[in-house]
């Protein structure tokens, strides 16, 4: 195959990111269609079709594995510019994969300083937020350089490292626990109890229960809140029983806001960071510490003083 043309690729990632040809050709500062035109040519070039020309569109099966080179060019030409101290060009960022918990507890603080030295030097990140279960499906698609995901093998080309465990714990108002569970939650009530749920992806108030008190597949009353921090706050309102992590929710129960459910249950999830090796183990070291790997320094630092430890061993694949 024949060398792929870079602005195919970047037009490429931008109908990727923008899901239709109007929104990609105002990201890209050109007509809808050198848009077009860009795509056709670059399908030509590798003889298959890329994107589904639907509403939104959508990449095809070799469409995410060009996906998956565009992104990472997109990522080796910003650590070049950066090296070169040449402008990034702005549309350019580096999108990530986080699940909700983690950027409403640890993750924002562990990126400040980063993404501080973006605005000065001009690049971007991007937060995707999915279930830490299925973070790891945007990478594997290409539709991100790295994601922190419960997922521990590495998909070939990549490199993981574990960043620590969060541990998950039931928590109620003290309203809620004296209106409904005065005599405490048990295997007798749980299922008359409502939870709160982030979304239909998340199992967590199930492996809870499952470990509290030994049923394989309970069935619970779900609300469905669909945001970390105000399921913090909709149990504090006594809304129902949430299932969250330990770290969020540390300081509400010391102030009493909150009362700890079983508090000798806990679900604890190991998660792990995963991100494509852009270098190859062969090539000398750049002069300074590319961007995708800075940003795995940044989480494993900030990760180390949020979550219960591991004993990081760095492994990679292929």
């Amino acid at each position: 195959m024949k060398d792929l043309d870079s602005a195919g690729l970047d037009c490429l990632a931008a109908l990727a990111d923008e899901r239709s040809f109007e929104r990609a050709a105002q990201r890209l500062s050109v007509t809808q269609s050198a848009v077009s035109q860009r795509l056709r040519s670059l399908e030509a070039q590798v003889g298959q079709l890329l994107v589904v020309r639907s509403r939104p569109l959508r990449l095809t099966e070799p469409g995410k594995v060009l996906l998956r080179f565009a992104r990472q060019l997109q990522a080796l030409r910003t650590d070049v510019a950066r090296e070169l101290g040449s402008q990034v060009t702005p549309h350019e960022r580096l999108p990530i994969a986080v699940n909700a918990d983690s950027l409403a507890t640890w993750v924002l603080p562990a990126l400040d300083d980063l993404v501080q030295q973006g605005l000065r030097e001009g690049f971007g990140l991007e937060l995707i937020v999915d279930d830490q279960d299925f973070t790891h499906d945007w990478l594997r698609q290409g539709e991100v350089l790295g994601c922190v995901s419960t997922v521990k093998q590495a998909l070939r080309g990549c490199v993981v490292q574990p960043l620590g465990v969060m541990s998950y714990v039931a928590v109620a108002s003290p309203d809620f626990v004296a209106r409904q569970l005065p005599a405490g939650l048990n295997e007798a009530n749980f299922s008359q109890q409502p939870f709160l749920v982030f979304n239909r992806k998340d199992d967590n108030q199930v492996q809870w229960i499952s470990k509290a008190f030994g049923v394989r597949h309970p069935r619970l009353k779900e609300r469905y809140v669909p945001s970390s921090d105000a399921i913090v706050r909709a149990a504090c309102m006594g809304w129902g029983i949430a299932v969250v992590p330990e770290l969020q929710v540390r300081e509400r129960v010391r102030k009493r806001q909150l009362q700890p459910l079983r508090p000798e249950v806990s679900v604890d999830l190991t998660l792990y960071w995963h991100q494509w090796k852009l270098v190859s183990d062969a090539a000398p070291a750049p002069g300074r510490v590319a961007l995708l790997d800075q940003v795995g320094l940044a989480l494993s630092a900030g990760a180390k003083g949020a979550l219960k430890s591991l004993h990081p061993r760095r492994r990679s694949a292929g």
